[in-house]
């Protein structure tokens, strides 16, 4: 009986004047990126966030996290349409705008109950989140989407099904939508592209609580997909600054 080696080899070169690259693994190509208006970050990245693809950005609070999606959504939202799914209805237009956020160019998903005296259930929060998520990502025309789950606890988080991320992952690709996900750790696992971990350095006061501007670490936690040839080191971190455009009650 021929080997698996012959037998591959009796099939190539059966095929190899029709069908040449039969049996040829397709060549890693590099994926598309977008800016994400941060020098320091870009460069990091190689260039900006995966394009079509879930990216996350952990840390802690007044990590950078969110400073580093509002930079990203400005960028975007020059002149494209983006939104954001706002679980914690936490999100605050006035520090969006003074980031560079086009406004009109945003659409803001709130998740609170109907009652907004009534504080809804962290669960029922996420469930909407995350069907909304869902709608905007099937229905197309957003160039991004932030899934903003930053105030959200990781026992919370992690309770996402595996199945819901996938489905994300191949929406995203599908309509080629940067889906950026913010948390406080990391959720999507497998499904995620590429995971930034951020961490706050230091920040510099202006008197009482009026914050000037911040500096921030952010480094990789883990890529998917990679830029660099074989055998050359990755940058462990990049540090960047930020001017502040909130007090200090509220948060990064």
């Amino acid at each position: 009986m021929p080997s698996s080696a012959a037998l591959r080899l009796q099939i190539e070169r059966s095929v190899e004047h029709r069908f040449p690259s039969a049996l040829t693994p397709v060549a890693r190509t590099i994926r598309e990126v977008a800016p994400t208006g941060i020098a320091e970050v870009d460069a990091l990245l190689d260039g900006g966030l995966p394009v079509g693809a879930i990216s996350e950005i952990t840390g802690p609070e007044s990590s950078g996290r969110t400073s580093l999606a509002l930079a990203f959504v400005a960028r975007r939202t020059a002149d494209q349409m983006c939104a954001w799914v706002d679980v914690a209805d936490a999100f605050d237009p006035e520090s969006a705008a003074a980031n560079g956020v086009a406004l009109q160019h945003l659409l803001w998903v709130r998740c609170c109950s109907a009652d907004r005296q009534v504080k809804a259930k962290p669960w029922s929060r996420l469930d909407q989140a995350l069907r909304a998520t869902d709608l905007l990502l099937q229905a197309g025309g957003f160039a991004a989407i932030v899934l903003d789950l930053a105030d959200t606890a990781p026992e919370h988080g992690r309770r996402i099904p595996l199945a819901s991320w996938f489905r994300f992952r191949q929406a995203a690709d599908s309509s080629r939508c940067c889906l950026i996900v913010l948390g406080k750790a990391g959720y999507a696992q497998s499904s995620a592209a590429l995971v930034l971990e951020c961490a706050s350095v230091r920040s510099e006061t202006a008197g009482g609580n009026l914050l000037r501007g911040f500096e921030f670490n952010v480094q990789r936690g883990r890529e998917r997909f990679t830029h660099f040839s074989a055998g050359a080191r990755k940058p462990p971190a990049s540090t960047w600054s930020a001017n502040a455009a909130w007090k200090s009650d509220r948060r990064a």
